[in-house]
């Protein structure tokens, strides 16, 4: 579907609402979720709200769809749902514990949060493990931090809003992951228990930051190393084309076999530099000839810089800061 499309479905909403139907003042919440939606990428609205058949359903309903095919469900794919004190008050934490029944407790978990889209892991012939094998499997797993120490918030949003994380416990764990370098969760447990952090506070707050995005789980060093010639391959030609179009916003990364968030002027930094290109002021008059040859000019804050000279400004110092906060991290990663 073309933007056009949805820009005209979405103009033709905000005529409706600003004729006050009774629809809108019944749902109160409406108007604010139609300017949430006016924010998203275009091909996202395309993705969720335009197809052909689009029916909401329950959760319920989805098991029940799921079931013949022996699907179960697992868990949440998203970390911060699994954080009860980010999403639910003591009384509904109390309630979801009355409901033995596992898909009606999501169904009302859902009423409880405002569920309105999940993302789930649905498993096939699913096999629990006991206490001590998940805690086994988790201290096993590999993390690494992907945004710059100084960077990371410790606030994160749930249901009830906003929280702050205490200095105190997410601190030494930051630190101890601020080279950007895979460590083990059993390996950030031996480095802060001795500043008083127990394993079930550091196990939460690794979900917190991996929620949060700061945080990325690590696979296997021989996995990474197998699959590094073909994410290369693939990221080289990913920049190449970011000369063009910056479409693609993403790279692929060895280490966590995921994609990364890597903007067209980053893609073009990296391109610049796997052509021999060794400063930030040269990656920049880099990519400045490739816009200007197609006669694109960088819009900041709103505003198209218009000379040349405005346009190198604004690019060396994105080049400086890549060169500084960024670049590392997209190496740790086996991206750079």
């Amino acid at each position: 579907m073309k933007p056009r499309v949805i820009d005209a479905a979405l103009a033709f909403a905000d005529k409706l609402l600003a004729t006050n139907p009774i629809y809108a003042r019944a749902n109160p919440q409406v108007p604010e979720r139609l300017k949430k939606i006016k924010e998203q990428d275009r091909s996202y609205l395309a993705h969720e709200y335009f197809n052909r058949d689009w029916h909401p359903m329950s959760f319920s309903r989805m098991a029940e769809w799921l079931a013949p095919a022996k699907l179960g469900y697992a868990c949440s794919a998203h970390y911060l749902d699994h954080i009860d004190a980010l999403n639910l008050s003591a009384e509904q934490q109390a309630l979801l514990r009355e409901i033995p029944d596992a898909m009606f407790r999501e169904t009302v978990r859902d009423f409880c949060v405002n569920q309105q889209f999940r993302r789930d892991y649905w498993v096939k012939g699913a096999r629990k493990l006991d206490p001590l094998a998940q805690a086994e499997a988790l201290r096993a797993q590999r993390v690494m931090l992907v945004q710059p120490r100084s960077a990371v918030s410790l606030k994160a949003t749930g249901a009830l809003g906003e929280a702050t994380m205490q200095e105190a416990v997410y601190g030494p764990i930051l630190d101890a992951l601020a080279d950007h370098q895979p460590r083990t969760v059993g390996q950030l447990e031996s480095v802060v228990k001795d500043q008083g952090i127990s394993f079930a506070q550091l196990r939460q707050a690794v979900m917190v930051l991996a929620g949060a995005g700061a945080l990325q789980a690590v696979q296997d060093e021989a996995i990474g190393v197998k699959a590094k010639p073909r994410t290369d391959r693939l990221n080289a030609h990913l920049c190449d084309r970011a000369r063009g179009s910056g479409d693609i916003g993403h790279l692929a990364s060895p280490v966590t076999g995921g994609g990364v968030g890597v903007g067209r002027f980053k893609q073009l930094f990296l391109l610049a530099r796997s052509q021999g290109k060794q400063t930030p002021a040269e990656w920049a008059q880099f990519v400045w000839q490739n816009l200007a040859a197609q006669g694109q000019k960088i819009v900041k804050e709103g505003k198209t810089l218009d000379s040349a000279e405005e346009n190198l400004a604004e690019l060396t110092a994105q080049a400086q800061f890549f060169a500084d906060q960024q670049w590392p991290i997209l190496k740790a990663l086996g991206i750079a």
